[in-house]
């Protein structure tokens, strides 16, 4: 985990809550570098850790602009909310957004051995629907399957402030 945080009171580092918010969570923003411009696009996504590292598993077509962009650049940046409530103040400065999340960086690899994006499929369905799923080799054959290890992350919360509870 990093820890270049502006407003570290809402810093999260116990290991359960984030693994919490990782499991609420079910949209990954991803971003990729395209040229001198920024492209970020939405994926669902699964999550494991490995030896303490944080690996994201994400799945798509198998040619596009996301693909061509992590095969020249396979440095990206992930971010993903949940917990999302707003809330009112007395003033304007005190009204506010309730939230939980995640942002890191890390490299991409696209997978090709097919034990590998089946194993990575297996965890996406179960990050995502809490069910396990198997996966027979042609049903992986036609998607990209994309794997991120995190060399860096932080997760963050704030929760809804005493008072309006």
């Amino acid at each position: 985990m990093s820890n270049g945080m502006t407003r570290r009171e809402r810093q999260v580092t116990d290991l359960q809550e984030i693994l919490s918010i990782l499991d609420k969570c079910k949209v990954l923003h991803l971003g990729l570098v395209d040229g001198d411009e920024a492209y970020v696009v939405p994926m669902n996504y699964g999550y494991e850790m490995q030896y303490g590292t944080l690996v994201l598993y994400l799945h798509g077509a198998r040619q596009g602009r996301k693909i061509d962009l992590m095969r020249k650049n396979p440095k990206v940046f992930f971010e993903m909310d949940c917990d999302i409530e707003p809330f009112e103040g007395d003033i304007a400065c005190r009204y506010g957004i309730t939230y939980a999340s995640i942002m890191g960086r890390g490299k991409a690899e696209i997978l090709e051995d097919v034990d590998e994006k089946k194993h990575a499929m297996s965890v996406l369905m179960k990050t995502q629907t809490g069910k396990d799923f198997e996966f027979e080799d042609k049903m992986v054959a036609f998607v990209s399957v994309i794997k991120i290890t995190a060399s860096d992350y932080t997760a963050k919360r704030r929760p809804l402030p005493k008072g309006k509870e």
